[in-house]
């Protein structure tokens, strides 16, 4: 049942459903704009550090400041539930583009061309995505590409009792010693988006 607020927020729609979120297409009524709001599960707040944890990355999330990274305008908790209330981005993912078959090389190099940067640019600041993959990566009405989802794994990797293990990420574009549970560093996004741009 797709609840009708979520804060302030008046919820619009689902947008889509994953194990660790669902991510819902919204209006804040107090600047009338169209807005996405990613809600993290309830179970998540049974370890105590969590809320801390929530703050302080959405918070790191939030002063992420580029222009091919998807803004977080917003963040908080309604009724036990984590959200982050993310630019509403128009133009679908990545992976709704490849169903109909890979890019041209003109058209991939484009994209990397402005991506790359804005994952060099959170590396810098000691931020790493941990779940690169096509369906982070969403377009806004002009086809421009933008990175979402920036650092949401971390909060989640914790949380090995409510994911069955404490490693978050999609196997596919996961660089080997994230799969193995070992630390990570921006050298694991490289790899993540060096599956994409094959793919």
């Amino acid at each position: 049942m797709i609840p009708e607020k979520i804060g302030r927020y008046v919820i619009k729609s689902e947008l889509g459903r994953g194990g660790m979120a669902t991510v819902y297409r919204a209006v804040d009524p107090r600047s009338e704009r169209e807005v996405a709001i990613k809600v993290l599960p309830r179970e998540m707040l049974h370890d105590p550090q969590f809320r801390t944890r929530f703050e302080r990355e959405a918070k790191t999330i939030a002063m992420l400041e580029h222009p091919a990274i998807v803004p977080v305008y917003d963040f908080g908790e309604d009724d036990g539930q984590p959200y982050f209330v993310m630019r509403f981005m128009t133009g679908g993912s990545l992976s709704d583009r490849l169903r109909s078959g890979p890019l041209s090389v003109p058209e991939a190099a484009r994209l990397f061309a402005r991506l790359a940067p804005a994952l060099d640019s959170a590396h810098k600041k000691g931020i790493i995505h941990r779940d690169l993959k096509p369906a982070n990566i969403l377009f806004d009405q002009y086809g421009e590409p933008y990175i979402s989802d920036f650092g949401i794994a971390k909060l989640t990797e914790a949380q090995g009792s409510v994911t069955g293990s404490a490693i978050v990420g999609t196997p596919a574009y996961m660089s080997p010693e994230q799969a193995q549970g070992n630390s990570v560093d921006g050298r694991s996004d490289v790899y993540g988006m060096g599956v994409i741009l094959f793919e």
